[in-house]
């Protein structure tokens, strides 16, 4: 019988090392975060795009979470293009 291993999350069960499961974590929170703007102020994709200074196919890909194609810099650009401020905690391990 095979040992099941465990995880702190999913960032750290399909990352390669912590350092890619601590940018995945800090890309999906930051995805989340701007695709609760959009909600907020009940935008279409096309709105929030314009807002955001991406085409709507590159929101469509934001708002349903596809991490993979999103740099951290690209998130930051998009936040701060919605009037946020982006500030970024460390904790120790």
């Amino acid at each position: 019988m095979s040992k099941t291993e465990t995880y702190a999350s999913v960032w750290d069960a399909i990352a390669d090392t912590p350092e890619q499961a601590a940018n995945l974590r800090a890309r999906a929170e930051l995805m989340h975060q701007i695709e609760a703007i959009v909600k907020r102020k009940d935008w279409t994709q096309a709105e929030a795009a314009s807002h955001c200074g991406v085409t709507q196919p590159r929101m469509n890909d934001l708002l349903r979470g596809r991490v993979s194609r999103f740099s951290l810099d690209a998130l930051v650009n998009i936040a701060t293009a919605l009037g946020c401020k982006v500030h970024v905690e460390i904790e120790a391990a």
